[in-house]
């Protein structure tokens, strides 16, 4: 799924959006306190498209990134665990612009125990970048995850 969502422009060929890339930071997630994937799938059992998110490391290096951009009581939510770092939301091209996203989106959300979702999003990935302000996620400040990683916007959906 990755691979067929991720091979066009801008990010084919790009090595921070290799398969192999993704999978190492995919198994990092595995460990992170909190992984849950939630996967959306076809009648017939086709994959269509999956979220995965785990709970936020206050100390996460693009969160404290931020500093005082970051609301105050999102800054304590984070500290007390109350955080849901929303690492990942795709939908295979052919399934776009169905409102699957959002149904997974919205699901995993209601499912997680912390009232605060925090995610990234690439500043160039339309439509997503103007999705996420339209479910209610306001723009807290822009980051890169890694020295060869585009740059993010950094969002809150509050509780």
């Amino acid at each position: 799924m990755y691979a067929d969502v991720y091979n066009v422009e801008p990010y084919n060929g790009d090595p921070f959006f290799s398969v192999p890339t993704y999978i190492n930071r995919l198994h990092a997630a595995f460990e992170m306190p909190g992984f849950s994937v939630l996967t959306g799938r076809a009648e017939d059992g086709t994959l269509l498209g999956y979220v995965h998110g785990v709970n936020l490391d206050p100390e996460r290096a693009w969160w404290t990134s931020l500093g005082a951009a970051r609301p105050a009581e999102a800054v304590q939510a984070a500290e007390a665990g109350e955080v849901f770092w929303l690492r990942e939301l795709m939908t295979l091209p052919a399934y776009q612009n169905q409102g699957i996203g959002r149904r997974l989106h919205d699901l995993m959300v209601q499912a997680r125990p912390e009232p605060w979702t925090a995610l990234t999003c690439i500043v160039d990935n339309e439509p997503a970048r103007s999705a996420y302000p339209r479910w209610g996620y306001e723009v807290i400040g822009r980051i890169k995850h890694a020295e060869e990683s585009p740059v993010y916007d950094a969002m809150i959906l509050r509780p």
